[in-house]
Parts: structure tokens; sequence; C-alpha cells
């Protein structure tokens, strides 16, 4: 409407559809219309309807399906509302809650179904407009959800079919462009709705009205057909009416036969389901029998088939297996003495009825009495409201491609300032709203709007409503919004993305600890000049940032990496090899607490590859340039150099003063266990009441299984044995091993 925007002061709840029905006042729709007359008799709608001429043919509409009086009336006051101040309390002291609650939640979907209209039109009009049929299919889907939201109380949903169906016709009337995707909504949307609820009257004549819009030339032609086909039509159908009602008359059924009327878009949907010709259409010429009870129906039935010749493939008995909304009726085509088809249709007057209002026969929920629906005869009121839910969960099937637990779900649908329907779980809250919408925008929120007024964080949303938030321009989430006491998160998806923020930022402290001690290490071994990518390839890992992450966590040495920066030990010449054996200076003890026999001075290191420690029994090989490497006897890297140059093995033995003087030796043990929390902590509270400092830890866990490596430093490997025998008698540790 041209009016202002309406200031809803008070949200009414959301309506269910086991609510009371509309009380029917006796005056209600006389009042309803004084009431709405001067706030809506020069008003106009953004469809260009006068808005009271455009209420007063809802509540015919209405009428004309079987609506009570009070449902008439509600069809004033939710136009009403967009110009009251507080329609809410101004409308239930009028009229009672029950009318005002009504009225809010109709309003809402008009508002939402306005918003969505004029975000398209705005989207084709843009710099670079995103194609019409994707902003029709952005539109359909919108309002589809939100229908979704509000068929839980059926009287919205009867509401916007009526207003809807009024503003095809008024289109149709007035021979005014329709706006864009109005009529495809209609079509893929309510129309199907209709037809869902069994309200066939509705139906067919939205199908028709929206067809005309979409395709006109179609329309145009389809109707040019059977109007140049009509007199000869109409004479044939009712020949063969007033024959069909003697002859059944005659054998006792009383029966009402009647030509039935045509529908443009059934006869081309018929033509283009099934590849045909207008003049193979069957149903062009059609009957339709009303009996009293369904032994009539079959006994008509037999009277047709006996009497013309019956297409067998075209006969559906719809009364033994009724269709899901709820429709029977017996269908079949028969061929008359020229061969020409003719569709019949026999039901009972209760199935036609059903047929032509549907639901609305019921609508209120009390008014169905016992008359039952959809096949279940309803004892009383609670059977007719299980009925029609059922028709609107199979509805929500039909339009959310066969997901069969829709409906009770707890779910909302709000929407952001542009109109794009987020849909949220029932509780969800502004943060979730801002997560839905984009991860950035919910690490950045810091406060929320909802129909334009502040509200905390954690405010749950309804549905309907508009909500914006405001932002800071670099920042994260609260911890507080992983705390569930505080209500700030009901959507699973939105909890994920706040931990995988905070596990984001951990994981940035562990790296960058990583990067400072490699880098520190580099700078030690003047190894600046290296790349951290090539450096972390050689080791065994995709990245640098791989890298810097196990050493944050302190589970790779950097010893290892020390190994890779070291170039690899040179075997010395032959000639210098020699001349080394054949000189014999005095027995001494070098340095680091290794003697090597018949060598004075002679430059000696320990293996890292098996890290060998006194009192191991121990083999020296000589290398180039760094002089002797000294390895355990039973090392397999000196059983391979064994092979390939045996005369370079010298023999070595431990110095006499060995673990006296305070020299500690790097050797590395392997621990197997069943993985459980406080393992890593357990196994170094051992070596530490050992007096074993541990320089080092690798820790691997598959299925379970923990697989962990320690470098420890000792003055005696004698020892060791003693302190993996405690290590092995721990909770879960199933080996425990020097490596």
């Amino acid at each position: 409407m041209k009016s202002h925007s309406p200031e809803h002061q008070a949200t009414a709840p959301v309506i269910t559809a086991t609510a009371q029905s509309l009380p029917d006042q006796a005056d209600a729709l006389a009042r309803a219309r004084a009431f709405a007359e001067p706030l809506l008799a020069s008003e106009t709608l953004d469809t260009g309807e006068n808005a009271l001429v455009h209420a007063d043919a809802v509540a015919a509409i209405l009428k004309s399906i079987g609506g009570s009086q009070a449902m008439q009336a509600a069809s004033y006051l939710v136009y009403a509302c967009d110009h009251l101040n507080k329609p809410y309390e101004v409308i239930a002291k009028a009229f009672g809650e029950n009318f005002a609650e009504l009225a809010l939640e109709t309003t809402k979907l008009v508002r939402v179904q306005r918003m969505a209209r004029l975000a398209q039109l705005s989207a084709s009009r843009a710099a670079t407009p995103i194609p019409m049929a994707q902003t029709a299919a952005a539109q359909t889907e919108s309002v589809r959800k939100m229908l979704l939201a509000f068929s839980r109380d059926l009287r919205v949903v009867m509401l916007r079919l009526a207003s809807r169906l009024q503003t095809l016709r008024h289109f149709a009337a007035s021979k005014q462009p329709v706006p864009p995707g109005l009529a495809a909504e209609a079509l893929q949307v309510f129309a199907p709705l209709a037809n869902r609820l069994g309200i066939w009257e509705i139906k067919w004549e939205i199908e028709d009205l929206s067809f005309r819009f979409l395709e006109p030339e179609t329309y145009r032609e389809v109707a040019r057909l059977l109007d140049e086909t009509r007199v000869q039509r109409e004479a044939h159908v009712d020949q063969l009416r007033q024959h069909v009602a003697q002859e059944l008359a005659q054998q006792g059924i009383h029966a009402t036969v009647q030509g039935r009327p045509k529908h443009i878009y059934s006869i081309v949907k018929k033509m283009r389901g099934k590849s045909l010709g207008f003049d193979q259409v069957y149903d062009l010429s059609a009957l339709r029998i009303v009996v009293p009870t369904v032994p009539d129906c079959y006994a008509a039935l037999s009277w047709v088939h006996s009497h013309y010749t019956s297409v067998p493939e075209e006969f559906d008995d719809y009364i033994a297996r009724p269709k899901a909304n709820g429709y029977q009726s017996l269908h079949t085509v028969v061929r008359d003495s020229t061969g020409q088809p003719i569709e019949v249709q026999v039901r009972t007057q209760a199935m036609h009825d059903h047929a032509e209002t549907g639901v609305a026969a019921h609508w209120a929920y009390k008014e169905a009495g016992t008359k039952g629906y959809a096949g279940v005869s309803a004892s009383g009121e609670y059977d007719a409201k299980i009925a029609v839910l059922r028709q609107l969960l199979a509805w929500e099937r039909d339009l959310s491609g066969g997901k069969g637990d829709g409906f009770f779900d707890d779910r909302i649908y709000v929407l952001t300032p542009d109109a794009a329907i987020v849909e949220l779980p029932q509780g969800a809250t502004a943060v979730d709203f801002a997560y839905s919408v984009h991860t950035n925008l919910g690490h950045r929120c810091r406060g929320a709007r909802v129909d334009g007024a502040m509200v905390p964080l954690n405010t749950p949303l309804k549905n309907g409503q508009t909500v914006e938030v405001t932002t800071v321009k670099e920042g994260g989430p609260s911890r507080d919004w992983l705390n569930p006491e505080l209500g700030f998160l009901a959507s699973p998806r939105a909890r994920a993305k706040v931990r995988a923020w905070f596990n984001a930022l951990a994981m940035g402290e562990t790296v960058a600890k990583g990067r400072e001690a490699v880098e520190k290490l580099l700078q030690r071994e003047g190894k600046t000049a290296v790349k951290l990518d090539d450096l972390a390839s050689q080791l065994g890992f995709n990245s640098a940032e791989a890298l810097f992450e196990v050493v944050g966590k302190d589970e790779f040495s950097l010893r290892n990496i020390e190994a890779v920066l070291r170039p690899p030990e040179p075997v010395l010449p032959q000639d210098e090899f020699l001349l080394l054996k054949k000189q014999r200076p005095p027995s001494s003890t070098p340095k680091g607490g290794v003697l090597v026999v018949g060598v004075d001075s002679l430059m000696t290191q320990l293996a890292k590859c098996c890290k060998p420690a006194p009192p191991d029994a121990i083999c020296g090989f000589v290398t180039r340039g760094k002089g002797v490497s000294v390895h355990r006897a039973d090392c397999s890297n000196l059983r391979n150099m064994v092979t390939r140059s045996g005369d370079r093995v010298i023999e070595v033995e431990w110095g006499g003063k060995t673990g006296g003087d305070g020299t500690v030796y790097p050797v590395d043990v392997a621990v197997e266990a069943n993985d459980r929390q406080g393992l890593l902590r357990d196994i170094s509270e051992v070596f530490a009441k050992e007096k074993m400092n541990v320089i080092g830890v690798q820790t691997q866990s598959v299925r379970g299984i923990a697989f962990m490596t320690f470098t420890v430093e000792v003055s005696d490997a004698g020892r060791l044995a003693k302190v993996l025998g405690i290590v092995s008698e721990l909770n879960g540790v199933r080996t425990a091993r020097r490596r």
C-alpha cells in the first residue's frame, strides 16, 4: 500500500494449526468492513488495486468456497493493519485477540511478498541486471518458503489464496501488464497449494489466469480452438446429458448429470504431456454424474460402460484409491456412436462438494463435524484438525522435493534488509542470522536491529521479522557465544563456524611458535638463505606451515632439522685412511669419552642414526673430512657401510671415565600404547623422576594406538633398561624399547 509502514508495537505469537477457530460473531463481517472502510477507501495496493475493492472481492471469494463470516471479516482487518500504529492492540480491543493474531500474521506474509517483488524489480533494473528467469525463480522460492512457515495456520493460507486470485482477476479485467514474477509465483506456488488442499475452484482459475499472462499466444490459440467448436460441442454434450439422465432414472438411479467446464491450462498440459493434438484431447467433451451413494457410482459407471465403448487405459478409480488430497471420483473415457471421445466423471454429492472446495468445507476446523476429510471419517474437531494438517504436510513434501520431515520441524524464516529470505532453526538469534548470511559477517557481528528496533544479540527471532546486524571492521566472535546457557546460538552450523575460528586462532599461535623456533635454528646454523618450503619438503612435510605446526606442538625435534642442514659425512680417500692405520701413537681418551684405538687426536663423532651411549658395544667408520663416525655395533646403517666399504672400519671403545665426568648422550626410545588422556604426561614423569632429561618427542595416533618416540639424555645406557621397565608398567603401554 502507499500508506506508511506498519509499526507493530506488539508482536502476536505464531498461530498454530491447532489454534481455536475464529469466534463466528454474528455482526463480525459488517463491523469489520465499517472499521476498515475509512482506512482503505482511498488507498491503493502496490498491485494497483483499490484496497477496499480488493478486500470486498477477497471476502466474496471466501464466501463462495464456504468461509464463515468471521473469516470474511478477517480479509478487511488484514489490510487495515498497515494504517494502524498499534494494530494488535486496536484490533484485539475491537474484535478480540484471535482476530488480531490472524490479521498480524497475514500482514507479515503480505509484507514479505511485497518486499520480494520490490527486490526482484530492483534486481531487474540494476546496472548489471540478473536474468529475469533467475530473479523470478528466486522470488518464487522465497514465497514458497514463507508460505511453508505460515502454513501452520490454515486461515492465513486461505486468505492469501483468495487475495492472489483476486489480484489475477484484477489484471485480467483491467488488461494492465502483470508485475514480473507474480503470475509465475501464482502458477508455481499458489495453484499447487490450492490443488493439495483440494480447492479445485480456486486452483483451476489461478492456473488459467496465470497461464494467460505467462503464455498469451498459446492461451489465445487454445481459446480460439475451443470457441470454434463450442456451439457444436455444447449441443452434443447437452444431448448426451439428457440421454444419460433419462436412462439412469429408468434404472432407478437418481442422478444429476452436468456438462463439465473446460480449463485451458489443463488442456495444454495434457497436450504437452502426452504429445497430443488439440482434437485428440479426450476431455474436450465431458460429463459429470452426481449420485447419492457410492454403490450408485459403480451402478452408473456400469451403465455407461454397457452403452458406450470404453477406452480401458483411460479409466481411474479414485474412490477406491483417493488422491493424496482426498479427491474421490470415478474417471472414464468412452466413445459415442460416431467414435467421438467423451470423458465421464461419477461421484457422490459429498465427493463433489469436497472436490470443489476441499478443506475450505471445514477450514475453521470445528465446522468439519463428522464430515471427515481425505478419506478419514472425522469423529470430531480433533480428527478434522489432523486431516488438514496431513494435507499441509503433504503439500510441503510436494514443494520441498519429497522430504518427509519438514512440516513439524522447528524453523523460522526472517528477512534481510534487502528482502532476501533466510531460513533458521526455531530459537535462532541475530548471531545465527549473521552466520547464515556470511561467515565473516557473523565473526564481526556486534549488534542487531529487528524490525528497526535494537535488541540484544541473544534475542530469539520470529517468523517474518526483518533483521539487520551492525559490525566492526575487524574482529572475531566472543567465547560467550559458545556458552549454551547464554543463548547466543541455536544453529549447529553457526556454532561450528565459531569453534573453527577459535581453533584457527590457536593453530595460528602454534604455527607462529614453530616458525620462530625453526628460524632461530637456521640463524644458529648460518642457513638463513634456505627456502622454508624446500626444507619442509626434505623433512617429508607438504608445506612449511605443516612443519611449523608440529614443531610448535613439540611433536618434532629440531635435531631432525639439524641433520638435514648438515651435509653427509664425507669418507676419507683410501690413501688418507691407510696413513691413519699405519700411525699407532699411545692410547688416549679423546674428548667425548671415546677412545679410538691406535689413533691419537683423531676427530670423532657419535652417529645420529643409532645414538650410541656407554656401555654400548661400538664400532668406528672413517668418513671424509669429519674423522671417525662412531656407531652401535648392531646399527643397520653401519652394516650397510661395512658391506660397501669394509676396509674403512676402525676399532673404537669407550674411555675409562665414561659417565663419571657428567657427559650425557642422547638416545631414542620407542613407546607403543593405547592412546588415552594424560599418556604423554605420565611417561614424561617417569623420565623426570629417573633424572633423564627429555629433549624431543614425536607422537602419532592411528586408530586409537599411540606411537611415541622420546629422545632422552643418559650418562649410562645400562640404566635405560630399568627405566623402560617402569614405563612398560604404565596403564595402556604395550611396549617400551630403545631404538
